[in-house]
C-alpha cells in the first residue's frame, strides 16, 4: 500500500484483511455491537487512545450499545494506508 490515496485494487486488498469492515461513501466503515453501554463506551476508551498514538482520528458515532466508525484520511482526499491500520487496531481491540 501506498502512502498517500489507495488506489481501488489496494482498497480491495486492504479490505480482504480485515472482518467487517466495507467502504461507504468513500470511508472505510463498521459498526460494531455490544452488551450494553458501558461496554460500548470502554471500547470507545480504548479506540481513542490507540487513534491518539497514531495522531488518526475516527469519526465515529454512538448509540447505547453500538459504535459506528468511518476511516478516511481528509488530507489526502480519501482512503490511506493509515486508515487500514486504524482499521486493524480496532478489530484487535474489539477482539479482545
Amino acid at each position: 500500500m501506498s502512502r498517500g490515496k489507495l488506489s481501488k485494487q489496494e482498497i480491495a486488498a486492504g479490505l480482504c484483511k480485515l472482518d467487517g469492515w466495507s467502504v461507504v461513501k468513500g470511508n472505510l466503515h463498521r459498526m460494531f455491537e455490544f452488551k450494553d453501554f458501558k461496554q460500548a463506551f470502554g471500547f470507545m476508551k480504548r479506540v481513542a487512545l490507540a487513534a491518539d498514538r497514531m495522531d488518526h482520528h475516527p469519526d465515529w458515532s454512538n448509540a447505547y450499545n453500538k459504535v459506528t466508525v468511518d476511516l478516511s484520511t481528509h488530507s489526502a482526499g480519501g482512503l490511506t494506508k493509515n486508515d487500514f491500520e486504524l482499521a486493524g487496531k480496532i478489530q484487535k481491540i474489539h477482539g479482545q
